[in-house]
């Protein structure tokens, strides 16, 4: 069982995206990704109250995304903003009663902002996003890619006590701390599905596992590579009337098969073992599912065995070959992760409490998501894979419709048809030579100075030691 694994899977296994929909009737759908009236009611809280407030919680959640939408994310860039006008249409007249440039109402308001009402708008949102298109489905199931990554935050508040710094060689203590993300995404959209939180006590296994608890979608396939190919996922999965479609190791394999693995199909059942961590409250049965050893061939590389484990049933509905491309798709994670850290600037926060370093993040998923969004509208528009449109190019033309939008309803329908056009062109390139391998070296630092260990503080003391001994 041979398959060329990277020549084709990495563009998604569905049929191109129908361009029957028009473009005002996209409009409407992206106006619709925050309303107004459904955010108010996620606000009922019987515990907290929020009274009349220039910065209400809808003008400052808009604001929280468009800092991370433009390439200014300071508090000045919003209060500038907002006294310009762009936030009129959520709350009549903000840039008259406007009449100073601090920046403290708007801080404030960050800080009086549920934590809840951010991921409950993340959910409505991607949820509104999956329905817009029936390509999003495969075998009538929501494929869900699960991956972690590590942000990092400056020991600022009460930030080291949730999220504590990270060790390092060096005898000084560690500086930044890290905090570690799970997030779920799309795999035929790629946007933002859901989100769990931890420090690097906290293993990505069990973030995972809160986070399918949560999300509880049962015609839903989990994908993730190695890390989540253990028996606590499928067990969850399992749980909620999911599947999983995972990677595995070869000892792993081979302890499942009781031989050495060979290309083939087999059927399993997955029995933990003393050294497995089981999630409470869920059944320690057997998990049913087939092994996949699929031998991967690639111009230029050696050949090697793809070991992947599901829960779906030997059938002609789920052939192997399908199966390889559809965890092939998997690979786009690795790049929408990139596409928030380097895009959405998320890979440092500068945030001085925990629970705003979350919202900032949740923020960050948010606005990344109305970007997928009109990559999605402009995709169905040219009858192509969104994933197949530039996320950089794309994200300008998003800021620049933002900008520009608030002209009229004709104009702002000749402005997104535009937008879309755009957008469209960004289309990503197709390497048809393979790519040179580049040596791992730099021409100059960046500048002179020696790297700092330790805490500043520390090296001030140092410094000041050393003048004064002089």
């Amino acid at each position: 069982m041979t398959t060329s694994f990277f020549d084709v899977s990495f563009s998604a296994p569905v049929a191109p995206c129908s361009p029957s929909v028009t473009p005002p009737e996209l409009l409407a759908f992206f106006v619709r990704l925050l309303p107004r009236k459904q955010l108010w009611k996620l606000l009922v809280n019987p515990e907290k109250r929020f009274y009349s407030r220039l910065f209400t919680p809808v003008v400052t959640l808009w604001y929280l995304i468009f800092q991370r939408l433009g390439f200014d994310s300071t508090l000045q860039a919003v209060v500038t903003d907002a006294r310009t006008g762009g936030a009129d249409s959520l709350n009549r007249h903000l840039s008259k009663k406007l009449r100073s440039n601090a920046t403290t109402a708007f801080s404030d308001a960050r800080q009086r902002l549920p934590l809840s009402f951010l991921s409950q708008s993340l959910t409505t949102q991607a949820t509104q996003i999956v329905k817009l298109t029936p390509q999003s489905l495969w075998r009538g199931l929501q494929v869900s890619l699960l991956d972690g990554s590590t942000i990092r935050l400056r020991p600022y508040g009460d930030i080291p006590d949730h999220f504590p710094p990270h060790g390092n060689q060096h005898p000084s203590p560690p500086y930044w701390c890290l905090m570690r993300v799970v997030v779920g995404f799309c795999a035929f959209t790629g946007a933002a599905l859901r989100c769990r939180f931890g420090s690097l006590k906290v293993s990505e296994q069990t973030l995972a596992c809160d986070l399918i608890l949560e999300q509880a979608l049962g015609a839903c396939l989990y994908i993730g590579d190695r890390n989540f190919g253990v028996y606590r996922i499928v067990q969850v999965v399992r749980a909620v009337g999911a599947q999983a479609l995972v990677r595995l190791n070869e000892p792993r394999v081979r302890k499942l098969l009781g031989r050495t693995p060979r290309p083939g199909q087999y059927l399993v059942h997955w029995t933990h073992s003393r050294l497995d961590q089981l999630q409470p409250g869920c059944s320690q049965d057997p998990v049913a599912g087939q092994v996949l050893v699929v031998r991967v061939r690639r111009n230029g590389f050696r050949p090697f065995l793809l070991y992947l484990f599901t829960t779906l049933p030997i059938s002609d509905t789920y052939p192997v070959e399908e199966l390889t491309r559809l965890y092939g798709v998997r690979w786009h994670i690795e790049l929408n992760l990139r596409y928030l850290k380097d895009q959405m600037k998320l890979a440092q926060l500068e945030c001085k409490s925990a629970d705003m370093a979350q919202k900032e993040w949740l923020a960050g998923l948010l606005a990344y998501n109305l970007v997928r969004a009109a990559m999605l509208c402009a995709a169905l528009t040219g009858a192509l894979s969104p994933l197949a449109l530039s996320f950089s190019a794309s994200r300008r033309q998003c800021k620049q419709w933002f900008d520009l939008a608030g002209q009229g309803s004709q104009t702002n329908r000749r402005l997104w048809k535009r937008t879309l056009e755009l957008i469209l062109q960004g289309r990503l390139p197709r390497c048809r030579k393979p790519r040179p391998s580049e040596p791992r070296r730099r021409r100059r630092p960046p500048q002179p100075f020696p790297l700092l260990i330790g805490s500043r503080q520390t090296a001030r003391d140092k410094l000041k030691h050393s003048l004064l001994k002089n």
